[in-house]
């Protein structure tokens, strides 16, 4: 069994089969046998999809019903700006600093002499940063992009808004506080398109990354909804709390405002020294897979989505 584990994370035949796993057997298999397998691996039981009750189980059926080209343009983390411009302003976007089709076209005398992130728009953690021009291989860089503009994320996720993204390379500003550091990531939860939760992300890329709870009201909620580190470790919440952000009715109303069309999204924001950027939309946190903790929260707050009249 070792044996195996190390085969297929450390050469080049693990590779091999992980490629043929999400490009060739993702495809073979239903989309709804697709979730319902997903969320068994990790929670161990089938989500009931016919009767759904918990939040989770709410946003695979979303996932699987819920299918508008709107899903499809905020989706986009190119297409979606202009999405937000027109619901709340531009003021509110990263600002844009290159965008191609092309990653050859990724070179650094295209690119301002400031800190930036280079992402495309399709996908889900296709993200570089970049502090000094001269000490980044571009060569290496356009392979990568060239690789990742390749591959559809809906084979692998089966998240329907991905499938028909056209790809694109995103050149964006990075934002940073005064003292240089990444700022907090606020990720407002919005049900019916009003927010419910705000998850704060802390840490983020490291060992250390913790994620916090809070209400509307800046109340620390009782509840977790943790991703895997690795190493038996999870995006559990801090023990230290995080000061509630003095644009955080702001921060609501432009969410709700963006979510109005949706029964469920997650509106993302960045504070830079109390100026709000927008981050993305997000229409299935986790994919539905992760267990909310302790159990009876994620029915607690299924109870609050409701989902559309003819769901059943």
């Amino acid at each position: 069994m070792n044996l195996l584990k190390y085969i297929y994370h450390n050469t080049w035949l693990g590779k091999l089969l992980i490629y043929v796993y999400h490009t060739s057997a993702n495809r073979l298999i239903p989309e709804k046998l697709f979730v319902k397998i997903k969320f068994k691996r990790i929670n161990g039981i089938f989500p009931d999809i016919k009767n759904p009750k918990t939040l989770n189980e709410k946003i695979i059926w979303l996932k699987l019903n819920d299918r508008t080209a709107l899903h499809t343009q905020c989706a986009d983390k190119y297409a979606v700006r202009d999405y937000v411009s027109e619901k709340i302003g531009d003021q509110y976007l990263v600002p844009l600093l290159y965008h191609t089709a092309n990653p050859k076209e990724i070179v650094p005398d295209k690119l301002p002499d400031i800190p930036f992130i280079i992402k495309t728009n399709h996908d889900s953690g296709s993200v570089f940063i970049v502090h000094d021009k001269l000490k980044i291989d571009w060569q290496d860089l356009q392979k990568k992009l060239k690789k990742r503009l390749k591959h559809n994320y809906y084979w692998r996720s089966k998240e329907w808004q991905y499938k028909n993204i056209k790809p694109r390379i995103v050149v964006e500003k990075l934002l940073m506080d005064e003292a240089g550091n990444i700022p907090f990531d606020y990720k407002l939860h919005c049900i019916n398109g009003k927010v419910n939760m705000i998850q704060v992300d802390m840490g983020r890329g490291s060992q250390n990354h913790c994620r916090n709870w809070y209400s509307p009201k800046w109340e620390r909620e009782p509840y977790k909804w943790t991703v895997a580190l690795g190493n038996g470790r999870f995006t559990d919440p801090s023990d230290k709390e995080v000061a509630k952000p003095n644009n955080l009715e702001k921060m609501i109303e432009l969410s709700e405002s963006l979510a109005a069309p949706f029964c469920y999204v997650r509106v993302d924001w960045y504070d830079v020294n109390d100026k709000l950027f927008f981050g993305e939309l997000t229409f299935h946190h986790d994919g539905g897979n992760r267990p909310i903790e302790p159990k009876e929260w994620d029915l607690l707050l299924g109870k609050k989505l409701k989902l559309p009249s003819n769901h059943k």
